[in-house]
């Protein structure tokens, strides 16, 4: 018994911090406890730090789900389910009959919208069509009457100097005339081939009184 409790003192000695003796009238030095605690304090964390290292990884445990008691009458169970089938099949067969109804109106509008945008581009196509065969049209009209009105000049020319030639070839007129008091003398000389032809003649004048 006595050497147990020497060996108890002995290890309550060592556990307990030693102090150091300061003269008297001396202050105490700060330092040395701060620098003790702190060390105190690194090592409870690496102990603690290497515990929780050491320590096994429990598997976690899924929690099952409640077991729900057996019902009491099956029969009515099944009604209620085959209530709720119908229930949700009949909002099934609505919200698809409502999606199709918007299908078909869609689909009806963008082919009114695609008509009326292939409408609109053909009425700007034939407009513009008709526009540049009009423009043509005049185009070509202007150019076919100026080479007509440059053809019938060039023949009035050719007419013209075709008739003075004629005339010229078959003769002239040449001619003077007087007039009196109540007299108009007039004399004609028309030279036809080589034989000219002189008329003179002397009409009377109709006088007022």
């Amino acid at each position: 018994m006595e050497v147990d409790q020497l060996e108890t003192m002995d290890q309550r000695a060592e556990d307990e911090p030693q102090l150091l003796w300061e003269p008297p009238g001396s202050p105490p030095s700060p330092a040395l406890g701060e620098t003790e605690a702190e060390a105190e304090a690194d090592t409870e964390a690496a102990v603690e730090a290497e515990e929780v290292d050491k320590a096994p990884e429990k598997p976690r445990e899924l929690a099952a789900p409640p077991r729900r008691p057996p019902p009491s009458d099956p029969e009515a169970v099944r009604i209620q389910a085959w209530w709720r089938g119908i229930l949700v099949r009949r909002s099934l067969l609505f919200a698809a009959l409502g999606a199709l109804t918007i299908q078909r109106w869609w689909k009806r509008a963008r082919l009114r919208a695609l008509e009326a945008r292939r409408r609109a581009t053909l009425e700007a196509f034939t407009r513009k069509e008709w526009a540049a065969v009009r423009l043509q049209a005049w185009v070509r009209m202007w150019r076919t009457r100026l080479r007509y009105c440059r053809l019938l000049h060039a023949a009035r020319i050719i007419q013209a100097y075709w008739r003075c030639r004629a005339c010229g070839a078959r003769g002239f007129i040449k001619g003077h005339y007087r007039v009196s008091a109540n007299q108009l003398h007039l004399e004609l000389e028309i030279v036809l081939g080589s034989e000219p032809c002189i008329v003179s003649e002397c009409i009377p004048l109709p006088v007022k009184q």
